[in-house]
């Protein structure tokens, strides 16, 4: 018999029984682990035995939940106070930017910051195109004088109110300015207007099934991305929309009752709460054809607006406001304040009833990121506000008891609503059926009022106290335009008013005395004295030296006998 292993019974029942002992020690431990339940009950098979629903928690009794239930509001404000003191912190100094500080040396360069060489480049190079198909060969190609001058013409024309005006009076010898005829011909004007172009027409239709902007979308674009540029805005921005009236053929004309145009191109903008300097544009081009419309529209659009600010506050109206759209905010740093439309769902249900509600009394609701409140400033009308900025339940003192909330909402609200009235009293814009030209003439109107928000900025001083100080910076800077095209005309206008006031710019630059010109003598008229007898021409232009009658044709500067 082989060797082997060999254990006694004694060996044998000394390991059993210590495998016992480890089992059951092992057993033991794992019910340890187990907490016992006193309300745990063993499963039994009888079927009429019932089993307790599970308790579901119930949220304190000072808060309300929202109308779609995602939403918990304490009716208390929680332990943050004040306002969101991390989020309103902005790194940069409001007004203009170093680059527009150091490129601004007079009225025309400021206002050159906005209308680009690489702007002028696209508008020149596509009208001496479109010149060139209408007229041929006897089309003269424009250049930066000419277009300036043009510019000149259609601020100077706003200067004085002229927008409804026919372009003809404004070249009448009697009722007109003697500017315009100074400048360039009447036909020389229309002929411009004719042929304005800003991109190029043959190549258009396959681009514009695209992008309905097509026809201005290259000169829109790089206006745009110059405007955040030159100005640090301040730590309230507006965001609302504006409308350039225009009633011709356009495939995104909008119709808004509550403006007074009614009918218009609409256009998105951010504008600083404080100065209203246009941040940030956006043309509304409406959807594509057979695309379902846009959702969420108004948070699209603060979205798009506020790209680049970190540490503002965007007041808005309640197209745009809503609870998500804070949340997406104050993740860029950035808290929003706005009136809400009644049928949001995170709205909770107590505070829109306005019954037994007293007059200017307000309700607060919290939560972690926002402040809603509801004031009634008179009976049976509340208004609702909310916002990420505000975290207390601050009253004021006035006699109607306004929330803190409303008097920052009323005071930083108007930004883009003031922009569209300053633009509309001197507004550029004249008669047209072509709503490309339209959007150019809003071009010029806010850049013409950015300029003079930055030269103002810059130069403190510049005619501090006047209430005209916007209109002498629009006819500074349309003279400043014109005054190289006027310079080098070769031949002067027949119209006496319209020579001296050549000579006169020109003299006034080089601090000359200015020579004696032909001038109206009124009412009164006379037999011209170079003219033979026999054609008995009357005129009513003297000559300034010797007040002797002269005609036109006779009359460019001096009369014949006071040029000799």
């Amino acid at each position: 018999m082989s060797s082997g292993i060999r254990f006694t019974v004694k060996e044998v029942l000394e390991q059993l029984f210590d495998s016992e002992s480890d089992l059951e020690e092992t057993v033991s431990e794992t019910e340890d682990c187990v907490e016992e339940d006193p309300d745990f009950e063993e499963f039994s098979s009888d079927e009429n035995e019932s089993v307790d629903p599970p308790v579901v928690p119930q949220p304190p009794a000072d808060t309300i939940s929202s109308k779609n239930g995602k939403i918990i509001w304490s009716l208390s404000p929680l332990k943050q106070q004040g306002r969101h003191s991390a989020s309103n912190i902005i790194k940069m100094v409001p007004g203009p930017t170093r680059y527009a500080v150091s490129h601004v040396d007079d009225i025309k360069s400021s206002f050159k910051l906005f209308i680009t060489p690489s702007i002028k480049n696209i508008v020149l190079g596509m009208t001496n195109l479109e010149g060139k198909r209408v007229y041929g060969d006897s089309w003269k190609d424009l250049d930066v004088v000419d277009l300036e001058a043009y510019i000149g013409l259609l601020i100077l024309a706003g200067v004085y109110k002229s927008k409804g005006e026919a372009t003809a009076s404004l070249w009448n010898a009697e009722t007109g300015r003697a500017i315009f005829p100074a400048t360039m011909s009447l036909k020389a004007f229309h002929i411009l207007s004719r042929v304005i172009r800003f991109d190029d027409k043959q190549t258009r239709q396959g681009r514009r099934e695209r992008d309905k902007l097509a026809a201005v979308r290259d000169v829109w674009d790089k206006w745009v991305q110059r405007l955040p540029l030159l100005y640090n805005p301040g730590a309230h921005m507006t965001v609302d929309e504006c409308l350039v009236a225009f009633r011709g053929r356009c495939p995104f004309r909008q119709y808004m009752p509550s403006k007074p145009a009614k009918y218009g191109i609409k256009i998105w903008a951010a504008c600083d709460a404080q100065s209203s300097f246009a941040w940030n544009m956006q043309v509304y081009t409406g959807k594509s054809r057979g695309e379902a419309p846009e959702k969420n529209q108004g948070t699209r659009v603060v979205l798009d607006m506020a790209e680049g600010l970190h540490g503002h506050n965007i007041t808005c109206d309640n197209f745009f406001t809503s609870y998500a759209l804070g949340e997406e905010l104050l993740k860029r740093q950035v808290t929003m304040l706005g009136t809400v439309r009644k049928n949001k769902p995170e709205l909770p249900s107590e505070l829109l009833s306005v019954k037994s509600r007293k007059v200017t009394s307000s309700m607060f609701a919290f939560t972690e990121k926002a402040t809603l409140v509801s004031y009634c400033p008179k009976k049976g009308k509340n208004v609702l506000l909310l916002s990420t900025m505000h975290k207390d339940a601050a009253l004021s003192s006035r006699e109607d008891k306004k929330p803190q909330m409303v008097l920052d909402y009323n005071k930083t609200k108007g930004g883009v609503d003031n922009l569209d009235k300053v633009t509309a009293t001197y507004s550029c814009r004249r008669m047209t059926a072509r709503w490309p030209l339209v959007i150019f003439f809003h071009i010029i109107d806010v850049s013409a009022y950015n300029a003079f928000v930055i030269w103002c900025e810059i130069n403190k001083d510049w005619n501090r106290g006047k209430l005209s100080r916007r209109r002498l910076f629009l006819e500074e800077l349309g003279n400043a335009l014109v005054r190289p095209q006027i310079k080098r005309r070769q031949s002067l206008p027949r119209a006496s008013p319209v020579a001296a006031a050549i000579v006169r710019d020109i003299q006034r630059e080089k601090n000359t005395p200015t020579p004696p010109v032909a001038q109206t003598a009124g009412k009164k008229r006379g037999r011209c004295q170079v003219c033979p007898t026999r054609n008995d021409c009357k005129t009513s232009m003297t000559c300034s030296k010797c007040k002797k009658y002269v005609c036109k044709e006779h009359a460019h500067t001096l009369c014949t006998s006071c040029v000799q």
